[in-house]
């Protein structure tokens, strides 16, 4: 476990990175729907973002998400770990998985604010500003959004006492279930119809980026569904069959893809 933790930075990305490779294959392979953009234009401009989130983050804080959840942990900070003397095998397992299930809860309720919050959304458009959704779509961020999402990640971490295992699983899954939901990737009905009972598949996250505004108010949940579905934000399919369901935002559908300026400044633009 120590080793796990102590090797984190290589292992996150190298899953990341693995499974970016292999969702891509498997996207040209079995896609959800076929796309004629260019895809290295797509690609260059999410991987750029991400590459200048990672940069501000590490030039804005002073640590990150696991390095919050260390220091939280070596000081007795936050709910958690008011209840240390409770140790056992199976309590540690209870809070690591409760754990991970209140980040992924916080994560729903951000993600609605998101949306519902105009200077919010001012950065999260650039998210959904994606005519054409694949894999890359899951790190096309404004690196804005990327400072606020990470300091309500590093405050829920420290308040609640997230232990050091728990956020670098979250993370972990996090990621991956943001590459496998917005990728392009038609999955068999019957694995649709049984993986949509506990998680957000591709076809269920896609009705979130369509254009419809009654859709793209909806399944805002990244890794588990149960969140949209009792908290009634949940649709089973769209208005448009996948194939030609519109998505990104109506008043970029005329111009050419937003280049990385342009979706730095979105947020600034007047409305």
């Amino acid at each position: 476990m120590n080793s796990f933790i102590a090797n984190e930075q290589i292992i996150r990305p190298t899953i990341f990175i693995v499974l970016l490779v292999m969702l891509a294959i498997a996207e040209y392979c079995y896609p959800l729907a076929k796309r004629k953009s260019s895809h290295i234009r797509q690609w260059s401009t999410n991987i750029t973002l991400v590459i200048i989130s990672s940069l501000l983050l590490k030039i804005s804080l002073p640590m990150l998400a696991v390095g919050a959840a260390q220091w939280s942990q070596s000081n007795g900070v936050g709910l958690i770990n008011y209840f240390e003397f409770l140790s056992s095998d199976y309590i540690a397992l209870f809070i690591l998985l409760l754990s991970i299930v209140l980040m992924d809860f916080i994560i729903y309720w951000q993600h609605v604010l998101m949306h519902k919050i105009p200077l919010l959304w001012s950065m999260h458009q650039v998210h959904h500003s994606e005519a054409a959704l694949d894999v890359s779509s899951a790190v096309r961020f404004h690196p804005f959004e990327m400072l606020f999402s990470m300091l309500v990640k590093i405050a829920s971490i420290v308040l609640l006492g997230i232990p050091v295992i728990a956020v670098i699983l979250f993370e972990i899954i996090l990621n991956a279930m943001a590459l496998f939901n917005h990728s392009n990737i038609k999955l068999p009905k019957q694995a649709e119809r049984q993986l949509r009972k506990l998680i957000v598949t591709p076809e269920v996250h896609w009705i979130h980026h369509s254009q419809i505004v009654r859709e793209t108010n909806s399944n805002y949940g990244f890794n588990l569904i149960i969140w949209d579905k009792l908290f009634g934000t949940y649709i089973n399919k769209p208005k448009q069959d996948y194939q030609d369901l519109q998505q990104g935002l109506s008043q970029y559908n005329n111009q050419q893809p937003l280049n990385i300026i342009s979706l730095l400044m979105l947020p600034f633009r007047r409305k």
